[in-house]
């Protein structure tokens, strides 16, 4: 059985120090945008903005909290290249897609990436207490307040370039063309609880207050405590299937947002629901100790992803410090002997996307692209290194 230990090495001698040796484009600028399953760089691939934004978030926080001054020149890097590129200078917010030369190739405005903008400025605002970024930071948060529909509540899911409605509002092809989803909501309140820390303004306390609320009274399933994922603008339920990754990713989050949001009384009402929500993830850990994907139906995709695991470790851990039950504390422990022994990469670094239900690689998966970034793994480790004492 691995100890709680390791997590500094983890983060700086594997997966920081991946993304520094071989995604910095030095052609065209930025990250390049892929390396996929087999460990090919994709010179000429598309640059996605959530990479980007990811990129810019992991390596702030890794500068805040550790002081290596080559963590700060990758955030300078990721936030010149997401500001000169992926902003519209015209209508405002990111471009979902640029091609490698940084020409938008998707004008989409999702939701989801303008949350993920905002949680990397108001993270590099901590690092870099420059004011310019907050500012910046401070129009995103208006930016996705115009996105929220004040008939039903919520954040609605898409816009064209110009913010009007789009028909496809997927993030992904594996998403419900819904108006609106947990996904979406779950990264906006992740930003909203970061910029907090950095700007106690009422528009944003209130909104943090409303968002909250929406978890508990339109997302959380309150026989199951599993999350709906997917709703119309009215928040009819229009999915069946239970992500455990979201559930435990979500157990934390929400409880670090009613934490920094510093209300005694949501705080204790959040702290029981958290643990009631990692109670109900817990049914995915399967008998080698590690989480599984997703359920729907009697249908069990017991693929073990790379991000599910590195937020089950957060969670049970934060689990385990609000109610003592050493229980989660051993979820954990197990869960980062599996990541230990089936997902890090010894060889080229970083971590595989996924450990397939027979037990083997899954290189169809990107190693860094589009969705593989360094922040689930990365903020397990600083999570891990700043709140737990575990180096």
């Amino acid at each position: 059985m691995s100890n709680m230990n390791g997590f500094r090495k983890e983060l700086t001698e594997n997966i920081l120090s991946f993304w520094i040796d071989k995604m910095q484009d030095t052609v065209n600028g930025g990250f390049y945008g892929q390396i996929d399953g087999n460990d090919v760089l994709h010179r000429d691939a598309n640059k996605g903005a959530i990479l980007n934004a990811r990129i810019l978030w992991t390596f702030s926080a890794a500068y805040r909290i550790l002081g290596n001054e080559e963590y700060l020149k990758i955030a300078q890097r990721a936030y010149d290249y997401i500001t000169t590129y992926f902003i519209d200078k015209e209508h405002g917010g990111v471009y979902w897609e640029l091609d490698c030369k940084g020409n938008p190739v998707n004008t989409k405005k999702q939701t989801y990436v303008q949350g993920f903008v905002l949680y990397g400025l108001s993270e590099y605002y901590r690092a870099t207490a420059d004011e310019m970024v907050l500012q910046l930071a401070k129009e995103f948060f208006y930016l996705i307040e115009k996105c929220y529909d004040d008939e039903f509540g919520g954040y609605l899911e898409a816009y064209t370039r110009e913010w009007r409605p789009i028909d496809d509002m997927r993030l992904s092809e594996k998403d419900a063309n819904e108006k609106k989803t947990m996904n979406t909501h779950l990264h906006i309140l992740e930003p909203y609880t970061n910029l907090l820390r950095i700007w106690k303004d009422e528009s944003l306390i209130r909104a943090q207050h409303r968002l909250i609320k929406i978890f508990t009274d339109c997302i959380l399933d309150r026989e199951t405590y599993h999350l709906n994922l997917f709703f119309d603008e009215e928040w009819h339920v229009k999915s069946t299937a239970i992500s455990y990754g979201h559930d435990i990713e979500a157990s934390w989050l929400l409880y670090e947002a009613a934490e920094v949001l510093g209300d005694e009384r949501v705080l204790q009402d959040i702290k029981r629901i958290s643990l009631k929500i990692a109670d109900a993830a817990q049914e995915g850990i399967s008998a080698d100790g590690s989480m599984m994907y997703e359920k729907e139906g009697t249908h069990l995709d017991a693929e073990r992803h790379w991000w599910v695991q590195a937020e089950a470790v957060v969670g049970f851990m934060y689990a385990y410090q609000n109610s003592k039950n050493g229980n989660y504390k051993e979820k954990a422990m197990r869960i980062w002997s599996y990541i230990q022994h089936w997902l890090v990469d010894t060889t080229n670094g970083e971590w595989y996307w996924s450990r397939l239900e027979d037990g083997s690689i899954n290189r169809k998966d990107d190693k860094a692209g589009f969705w593989k970034c360094p922040y689930h793994n990365g903020r397990m480790c600083m999570e891990m290194i700043e709140h737990f004492s575990f180096d």
